[in-house]
């Protein structure tokens, strides 16, 4: 597929991006700068300028497609990463203006440019645990997408919006939009490099509610996104199969969530379900942080 990718050269876009490219995909990467990576065409734009936006999805993405004199090709779908990646990191204001902004520009421009498939970056902060002052305890363990967000701050009021945004533009173009709500985002490295700390205090995730995804099972859950066709407006909660720390279900729930109902969880399954993109879109996450430490770690020693 030829995809216009926003933020690709991001901690969770840039592997992303890489797993599309080697899977086949052309990807033109739009970014504030660009992505060295093989293959990856770029693109510098600001995605708050309308101007800017509708004028890359109807562009080149390469030199290379000048060659055959037939016009511009269209994008097969668009990849929308792109966004102020977390609180406290510019004026709470400029945070809430670029990501909702720029979220309506770039499916805008992909609604009337005729693209049929986009796929947009949410978060788990929209449960409003992650950001909250003080502590806030889910309605219910494991969360699905159902669970009620209310978030109290402005990252996550950004991507509350971007999910109302999206749906409005699907339900008048009938064209796919799925928003991927994902977890606290692991690069390869940061195993061996943050998770003992994890291991030796369990607390240090529970605004994570405990659950991470492996950059690399993500760049699978949008590629599982690109190849399913037909599913309208979708919401997918994105994250790998376990805890993130080494103690169980049980004794998680004993410390942090009494008083909370509990549906069916495994030993070490992830509060973070992600059942419904496994059934929908056939998402298959291959990583654990038990993968990459060894198995003293693994025991919690």
């Amino acid at each position: 597929m030829r995809i216009l990718f926003t933020g690709g050269s991001g901690k969770a876009g840039k592997h992303a991006v890489a797993y599309l490219i080697n899977r086949g995909h052309r990807v033109l990467n739009v970014d504030q700068v660009p992505l060295a990576h093989p293959g990856v065409d770029n693109r510098i734009a600001d995605i708050t300028d309308a101007g800017q936006m509708f004028d890359i999805m109807a562009s080149y993405a390469g030199y290379d497609e000048l060659e055959p004199g037939t016009g511009v090709p269209r994008f097969d779908a668009v990849v929308h990463f792109a966004a102020i990646p977390r609180l406290l990191m510019t004026s709470d204001n400029e945070c809430y203006r670029v990501n909702t902004l720029g979220t309506y520009n770039v499916i805008d421009a992909a609604v009337k440019s005729g693209v049929k498939k986009i796929i947009f970056a949410s978060s788990e902060t929209t449960y409003g645990v992650c950001f909250a002052d003080g502590e806030r305890k889910p309605d219910y363990l494991p969360i699905d997408e159902e669970h009620p967000v209310i978030p109290e701050d402005s990252y996550a009021m950004s991507k509350v919006v971007n999910e109302v945004t999206a749906r409005s533009f699907q339900r008048r173009s009938g064209c796919d939009i799925y928003g991927l709500r994902i977890n606290n985002v692991i690069e390869p490295h940061e195993y061996a490099q943050n998770f003992p700390a994890y291991l030796a205090d369990p607390g240090m995730r529970r605004r994570n509610i405990f659950a991470y995804i492996d950059a690399r099972d993500l760049g699978h859950m949008v590629d599982r996104c690109l190849a399913t066709d037909g599913l309208g407006f979708q919401i997918f909660n994105v994250s790998n199969d376990d805890h993130s720390v080494a103690e169980s279900s049980a004794a998680l729930i004993e410390t942090y969530y009494q008083g909370v109902p509990v549906g069916d969880i495994g030993p070490d399954e992830t509060f973070y379900s992600n059942k419904k993109a496994k059934a929908l879109v056939g998402y298959r996450p291959e990583h654990s942080w038990r993968m990459y430490l060894n198995k003293k770690a693994d025991d919690g020693a």
